[in-house]
Formats: structure tokens, C-alpha cells, sequence
């Protein structure tokens, strides 16, 4: 017995010793990986100094309107990712692309992703690179709860949302994230063993579509492995619960205008998810004077798949409800 115990000690060590060396290799050659990256990496925009940390803002574009591009949870290259929807954009508009702390070329800032920090830093960083309120924010995914939250605060700086399948506040409240994988991911990030899986790290559709030149892609492919699920990236989903909480106590805008895209995937297009999702949409926009909700076939990454619809419906949104309306109320 106890030869066998010997035995089954000294194979654990031998394991143990193995994922130790495997662990260390993988650190090693990805910090490796980001110095030569890092060579790569010139930022593309504004950079406004907010309590000594850098947020990039980049725009182009000119036009009465400013729309404001909002990246969802974990999109590592705003600027390079949402490329090929902001360019219809600003054809005939300004457009700003807003890369929130610990996003594209910003810092990771490390401090607390309270809503009120978020959005703090968020007007902040537009105003210093020179784009100035009203705006027509253009959130996906998680940043709509910042959306939301924006116009409930100061409701004069926000023309319209256009809310491309964004998750609501009470939908962060009603089902809250299991903080445990949150950590944990964060921490695999930290040894690098995202590195080893691209298509978690940045998204395939991105390299497959031609809205990036070659030079971009990968300047998209380095950002994005330096960046993805930092500290920051965790924190602001770890804060979901409670940011969520502070904007339900809040009057709902109903004032501010929001179109709703609702992207649905065709194999979870009758899944409970899909449908209660639709039923939220349709909840919060009746409570709303001026508000519609739209169903496209696509994935959440919508603005990858239907940046021609998206532009398209938006455009008819602004002109035919916002601006009509505005026309129509009194002087």
C-alpha cells in the first residue's frame, strides 16, 4: 500500500510539475507576443487625459448629427471592430467611437466601473476631443445600460438611441452574472491562455469581411489580445447587478426617442431567452413617446451582419419620427 501510495505522490508531482511548465510557457511566450505587438499599436484618434489615464476617442465625419458608437462587453477594438457600420455613418454625419476605459487604445484605468464613473469619464472624453452634445448614441450590448442610464441622467445631451440588441437594466438585475466565471476568466486572461484560442479573443467575422485593410487586421488581432477581459472588462460585469439597480430606480427617459434592434439568431429564434428579450424591447418602448422595436435575422453582433439595414432603419427613424416631431411641436 504504500509503494502505491509512493507511486500516486510522486505522479501527481510529476503532473503538478507539468502544468506549472505549461503554465509558465504560456505567460511567457504571450508577454513575449505583446512586445512585438506592442511595436504595432499607434493610436488611431483623440487621446484625452481623464484623472492621468488615457481614453481614446476617434471620429470622422462631418454633419448637424453626431452619432456616438458604444461597444458591448468584451469588444477589445471598438475603432477597428465597429469599422464597417460607422463608415456609412459618417459619410453624411459625424461619428464618435468612444473606447471606454481598458478598451482599444484607452487605458485600463483599474478603478471602480460604477455607471456614474463610467458615464463621468464617458462625457468627459467626447467634450475634450472636441464632440459636443446632442447626440444620437448608437449602444450595443452591455454599454446600452449606459445609454439608458445617460438619458436618464441628462436627458438634453441624448437626440435619440438606437439600441442595436442592447441589454436592458432590469434584465442585468432579473439575471445576475456568476461572478465566480467572471474571475476566473479574468485570471486565464492574465497567464494568457486566451492567446491559444483567437476566436474567443477577437471575432472571426471581423478578418473574414473586407472593411479592414490588411494593416488593420492586425493591428485589431494585437489590441485585441492585449486588452481582452482585463481588469477593467471584469469589473464593469461584476457591477452590472448594482448599475442596473441604480438606473430602475430612476424615471424611465420617456422622453428619449429609442429604436430597438432586436437581432435574432435563427436557432434560438423560439428559444425563452429570444422571446422574453422581444418582450422587454416591447415593454420599454410602450412606455416611451416616441420609440419603435425592430426584429433582424442575425446574431448579437449585429452591426457585423446588417450594417447596411441598420443604417438604413436608423436613418428612416430619425427622419421620420425625431425629426418630423420636431417640426410639429410648438416654437
Amino acid at each position: 500500500m504504500k509503494k502505491i501510495f509512493k507511486v500516486v505522490k510522486k505522479m501527481t508531482m510529476w503532473f503538478l510539475a507539468v502544468i506549472l511548465l505549461g503554465v509558465v510557457s504560456i505567460f511567457s511566450y504571450h508577454h513575449y507576443q505583446l512586445g512585438k505587438e506592442s511595436a504595432l499599436i499607434k493610436s488611431k484618434g483623440s487621446l484625452v487625459r481623464i484623472n492621468d489615464k488615457n481614453i481614446n476617442v476617434y471620429h470622422e465625419g462631418n454633419g448637424k448629427d453626431t452619432y456616438v458608437f458604444m461597444a458591448g462587453s468584451g469588444i477589445a477594438a471598438p475603432v477597428y471592430e465597429m469599422k464597417g457600420l460607422y463608415r456609412k455613418f459618417s459619410k453624411e454625419n459625424k461619428i464618435a467611437v468612444i473606447e471606454r476605459a481598458g478598451y482599444g487604445y484607452s487605458d485600463v484605468f483599474n478603478d471602480d466601473r460604477n455607471i456614474d464613473t463610467v458615464l463621468e469619464q464617458t462625457r468627459e472624453a467626447l467634450i475634450l476631443s472636441g464632440n459636443m452634445p446632442p447626440y444620437i448614441l448608437m449602444p450595443h450590448s452591455l454599454s446600452g445600460m449606459e445609454a439608458i442610464y445617460w438619458a436618464q441622467k441628462y436627458p438634453q445631451e441624448i437626440k435619440a438611441i438606437i439600441a442595436m440588441d442592447i441589454g436592458l437594466p432590469a434584465q442585468y438585475v432579473t439575471h445576475k452574472m456568476n461572478s465566480w466565471t467572471i474571475r476566473g476568466i479574468n485570471l486565464l486572461t492574465k497567464v494568457g491562455l486566451h492567446r491559444l484560442v483567437p476566436s474567443t479573443t477577437y471575432n472571426p467575422e471581423v478578418m473574414k469581411q473586407s472593411f479592414l485593410t490588411d494593416e488593420e487586421k492586425e493591428l485589431y488581432k494585437a489590441i485585441s489580445f492585449k486588452q481582452f477581459f482585463n481588469h477593467d472588462m471584469k469589473e464593469e460585469l461584476l457591477h452590472a447587478y448594482e448599475n442596473g439597480q441604480k438606473s430602475i430606480n430612476l424615471p424611465i427617459p420617456k422622453e428619449t426617442p429609442i429604436l430597438f434592434i432586436d437581432a435574432i439568431a435563427e436557432q434560438y429564434k423560439n428559444s425563452k431567452y429570444t422571446k422574453q428579450k422581444n418582450k422587454d424591447y416591447e415593454k420599454l418602448a410602450g412606455q416611451l413617446e416616441i420609440a419603435d422595436v425592430i426584429k433582424i435575422s442575425g446574431t448579437h453582433s449585429i452591426y457585423l451582419y446588417k450594417p447596411d439595414e441598420i443604417y438604413d432603419l436608423t436613418i428612416e427613424f430619425i427622419h421620420t419620427k425625431i425629426e418630423i416631431d420636431e417640426k410639429e411641436r410648438p416654437k
